[in-house]
C-alpha cells in the first residue's frame, strides 16, 4: 500500500514540461476549445449536489502498540501515521457495511 504525493516543485523531470505549460498559459482564451465542455450556468449549480466526505477532523491520542508494528509502519517512510489511520479506516468501514 504505497501511495506516491509530488509537490509542484518537485515532479519528476520532464524536459518538455516548462515549455508546454508556458505555450499553454500564454494561449488567449477565444483559442482554447471549451466545446466538449457544457457551460456550468446557473440551472447546473441549482441541482449541484456535493459529494465525498468532509475532512475528519483528527484527535490526539496514545495508543500503545508493539514494537514491531511501529516499526514496520516506520519502515516504509514519512507518513506511517496516516497509513497506520488508514487501514484502520478500511476496517471500520468493512465492520459498519457488514
Amino acid at each position: 500500500m504505497s501511495t506516491v504525493h509530488y509537490e509542484a516543485d518537485k515532479l519528476p523531470p520532464d524536459p518538455t514540461r516548462k515549455a508546454r505549460l508556458a505555450a499553454a498559459f500564454a494561449k488567449p482564451e477565444s483559442e482554447i476549445d471549451f466545446s466538449d465542455i457544457p457551460e456550468a450556468d446557473a440551472a447546473f449549480w441549482a441541482s449541484a449536489v456535493r459529494i465525498g466526505r468532509e475532512k475528519p477532523r483528527k484527535r490526539q491520542t496514545t495508543i500503545r502498540l508493539d514494537e514491531d508494528v511501529i516499526e514496520w509502519f516506520k519502515g516504509a517512510g514519512r507518513g506511517y501515521q496516516s497509513r497506520m489511520n488508514a487501514i484502520l479506516r478500511a476496517v471500520m468501514l468493512r465492520d459498519t457495511r457488514a
